[in-house]
Parts: structure tokens; C-alpha cells; sequence
């Protein structure tokens, strides 16, 4: 048994979101991250896919998820399961903030640079 004191969960800001690390497999976990999204009003992701499933469940906020075309309008209370292999790109015009469960470890795919990545508050 592992426990992640709140002083000890992992920070990463980007240009749209601070997501802060509750558990990964760098943090105790052994095969399961959960972080928590901040997304801050007027941004959007990058249009992405993910190589392993994700649940996300909005606490505050409203959020637009292009899931492989298709328009989803999130708010506070959803959940959404986002498959893996399918593009995706999260928006938010008034800010939201979610709690995240992924398997991890797990790659990113930008789909506009080609990048992969494993995103740090996954690891």
C-alpha cells in the first residue's frame, strides 16, 4: 500500500491547463494514474489520441470534446469514457476542472506535429 500525501502530488502547468498528479506509477501506482484537469476559460487541448482508454468525470465547468468528429458538450457531473486510439481535442470556453483515470503507462499522439509523448502526470 502506497499512500500520496496531498504536499507530495505532482504539478504540470501547460498553456492551457495545470494537472496535478494524485497517483502514477512513478507515485505509487502500479498500473493506474488519476490526476485532476484545470482548464482555464478560452483554451483548448491539442487535437490528439490517447493508446489507452481514459474516464473522465467534470466537477465544475462546462466542456466541448471533439471525439473522432463527433461534437460532445460535457458539464459538471459528466462522465466521459474516451476510447483509446480515437482523435480527440477538449475546449472550454468558461474554464472546467475533471478528475482523470488513465492505465499508465500511456502515449500521446499529436496528430497535428506527429509528436508522441508520455505525458508526466500520467508516468
Amino acid at each position: 500500500m502506497s499512500v500520496v500525501r496531498s504536499t507530495d502530488a505532482r504539478r504540470t502547468e501547460t498553456p492551457n491547463a495545470v494537472m496535478t498528479t494524485f497517483a502514477s506509477p512513478t507515485q505509487g501506482g502500479t498500473g493506474l494514474a488519476l490526476w485532476r484537469v484545470e482548464m482555464r476559460p478560452a483554451r483548448s487541448g491539442p487535437r490528439h489520441s490517447m493508446d489507452t482508454e481514459q474516464v473522465w468525470t467534470f466537477l465544475t465547468g462546462t466542456a466541448a470534446v471533439d471525439l473522432d468528429g463527433e461534437e460532445l458538450a460535457l458539464a459538471a457531473g459528466d462522465t466521459l469514457v474516451l476510447p483509446a486510439g480515437l482523435p480527440r481535442q477538449l475546449r472550454s470556453e468558461d474554464g472546467f476542472t475533471a478528475v482523470v483515470a488513465s492505465p499508465a503507462p500511456a502515449t500521446a499522439h499529436n496528430l497535428d506535429t506527429g509528436d508522441r509523448v508520455a505525458p508526466p502526470w500520467i508516468v
